[in-house]
């Protein structure tokens, strides 16, 4: 796995917004936690918008492919998630983005983006959009300027829903994203693969459906351990089928160690970690902790 370099207050970061439109106020609020960082990007990036997407097709996928391709910047931070990348992503160039990796920093549609470092070999950063880094836990920020700096936790605190330890890449993020990819053929996890998932505003049969389809793709077949993020807002639906009882009975018949409560997803909890960096699963003692990945 091939590590961008570290980060330190004064990085050149270029701001994109390949998905969804945003507020102006989320904006500026997540901008100014990290005001000692060279922060930039295109005037016409606020107010951008073309129905869901922040700007048509080309405009989005003109501005990240010249932020894969800067030279001076050593990250590039989503302003937002939604949806949209999954129109473009598809139609990029990383020739320039491999001669100087960056840090590519963000979640839920940014999952798409992770993914696609990952097939590189690139590790990247699951954490906060810009919009969404203010509006959780004050940890939040913390946990991304720390990451960007190469620091980690000893250890994240997780619920044991299985017994077994592990030691794998820790991949994953927006569940629907990842049965997204997988339907366009573009989800390769790695073998013994760590793989956490979340997801946000869905019902527990649509959770179930998309579990189902990439059981059935044998996307699951090679993955060691799973670890739960938030699945916030995931309602029962009209049956009244918890979403956790749909994950524990997707899960369990894989026979692999399963965790939740892992703090990450779109709900206040958005600790950043590294996407495709190892990490030892420990489901009885409720710890996932980061291994050295250089």
């Amino acid at each position: 796995m091939l590590y961008p370099e570290l980060a330190p207050p004064g990085t050149v970061v270029r701001i994109v917004a390949p998905s969804g439109p945003f507020e102006e106020r989320a904006f500026e609020q997540g901008l100014s936690e990290l005001g000692d960082y060279d922060v930039r990007f295109s005037a016409d990036l606020i107010g951008r918008r073309l129905g869901f997407l922040a700007g048509d097709d080309r405009a989005r996928r003109e501005e990240l492919q010249a932020a894969l391709d800067c030279p001076e910047a050593g990250v590039i931070w989503l302003a937002r998630g939604g949806f949209g990348l999954t129109r473009i992503a598809h139609q990029l160039d990383w020739a320039g983005f491999m001669r100087r990796p960056k840090w590519i920093v963000g979640f839920s549609d940014g999952t798409a983006l992770h993914q696609a470092c990952l097939a590189r070999g690139v590790a990247s950063l699951h954490g906060p959009n810009v919009t969404s880094l203010a509006e959780g836990e004050r940890e939040n920020v913390a946990s991304l300027r720390a990451a960007l700096v190469g620091q980690q936790p000893s250890a994240w605190t997780v619920r044991p829903w299985t017994e077994g330890r592990v030691v794998g890449p820790l991949v994953g993020g927006n569940l629907t994203l990842l049965c997204m990819l997988a339907a366009a053929g573009s989800l390769a996890l790695p073998p013994g693969a760590v793989l956490m998932l979340e997801d946000v505003d869905e019902t527990s049969y649509r959770v179930d459906r998309m579990l189902t389809a990439l059981q059935v793709g044998g996307h699951l077949e090679r993955v060691a351990g799973v670890v739960l993020g938030g699945f916030t807002n995931c309602s029962p639906g009209r049956f009244e089928v918890p979403v956790e009882d749909v994950l524990r009975r997707s899960l369990f018949p894989l026979g692999i160690p399963v965790v939740g409560d892992f703090p990450s997803g779109h709900g206040r909890e958005r600790r950043t970690w590294i996407h495709g960096a190892p990490v030892e699963l420990d489901a009885a003692a409720g710890t996932l902790r980061p291994l050295p990945a250089r």
